[in-house]
């Protein structure tokens, strides 16, 4: 069984089609690449997984569950993580706050903890962090405040949240938008890392070709809201739809 199976998924807006009749499937442990120009419907297609959007057609099943029946906070609990293209950090709280908020569906709500004031959860959690805080070398910025953070610490807090809640499932939105040349060569090996210490698949989209296929086991290809191309990294970049899509035509 797919780890994520999405079938005949649809969803217009208005008069707009932002996906027209999606089908695709992420294994466990893999790293499929969504590429595409922009307004193709990438991010669209992460907010329907994520139910932040409800499709008119298809499904979305996670490990044969239907996400699409489920609330937006249930599709976490389940195991969906995501990172955003334009940063969702809480800017005035610090890197290892922003971090602990990815616990806070982890967290057992046990009236009696507060109570008695039993923190056996909160340093459960804290440790989780800590130890996420030293695998993504954040250590010097932990009390910082993010909105003192170069941008690209930012982008790996944003990074760090998200696998606080320990995802099966990691969605990262450009996750290398705005970032030097050796910054996005930083972020691409700890993406490698994520994978062989975390073990979750990655579902991630990116405009760098390049990149998009260095990463890539599986590569998908949108263009207006249609998949035109799936498969290997090279087979994907020379179908004619996307060398149209990037290189100009149609």
């Amino acid at each position: 069984m797919a780890l994520l199976s999405i079938d005949n998924l649809s969803i217009r807006f208005g008069g707009v089609q932002a996906l027209s009749d999606i089908a695709l499937e992420v294994q466990s442990q893999q790293i499929v690449t969504i590429i595409g120009p922009n307004g193709s419907g990438k991010t669209t297609l992460f907010n329907c997984i994520s139910a932040v959007y409800r499709p008119q057609l298809g499904r979305i099943l996670f490990y044969g569950e239907d996400l699409l029946s489920l609330a937006t906070h249930r599709v976490a609990q389940r195991g969906v993580a995501r990172t955003f293209q334009n940063l969702r950090l809480f800017m005035h709280m610090t890197v290892l706050d922003n971090l602990l908020l990815g616990r806070h569906i982890k967290f057992n709500k046990n009236p009696w903890h507060a109570v008695f004031r039993l923190r056996k959860e909160e340093i459960k959690h804290r440790r989780v962090v800590e130890e996420l805080i030293d695998f993504l070398q954040l250590e010097a910025y932990r009390k910082t405040r993010v909105s003192d953070c170069p941008y690209g610490v930012q982008k790996i807090a944003e990074l760090g949240r998200a696998l606080a809640l320990e995802p099966k499932l990691l969605m990262l939105d450009e996750p290398f938008s705005g970032l030097t040349a050796e910054e996005k060569h930083e972020v691409a090996y700890l993406i490698h890392e994520i994978r062989g210490r975390f073990k979750p698949a990655i579902l991630l989209v990116e405009h760098d070709l390049r990149l998009a296929s260095t990463l890539a086991d599986t590569m998908v290809a949108l263009v207006s809201g249609k998949k035109v191309a799936m498969g290997s990294p090279p087979a994907v970049l020379n179908a004619p739809e996307v060398v149209s899509a990037y290189i100009g035509g149609a």
